[in-house]
């Protein structure tokens, strides 16, 4: 089971970041952002991750894919808020 906290505080930040990232022009910071994020998912609850990357170990660490990962990952983090 995934502590609900986790979740909350995951959904949070992701949410926070991905709000400056999607209007961001500039490239550093969308660099910046990214690499937040994967600072953030190396020490998450692993369950967490695993469930919300639906098991792909490159989940949120690849640049052409972080967008839509992003993306995701808060839709994911959203349903799972609900469930809890």
């Amino acid at each position: 089971m995934i502590p609900r906290d986790s979740i909350e505080t995951a959904y949070c930040f992701f949410h926070q970041k991905w709000r400056v990232y999607e209007h961001s022009t500039l490239d550093w910071q969308r660099d910046d952002i990214e690499v937040a994020i994967a600072d953030y998912v190396d020490g998450m609850n692993p369950l967490l991750y695993k469930t919300i990357g639906d098991g792909n170990a490159e989940f949120l660490r690849v640049h052409r894919r972080f967008a839509s990962d992003m993306a995701l990952a808060l839709e994911r983090l959203e349903r799972l808020s609900e469930e809890s």
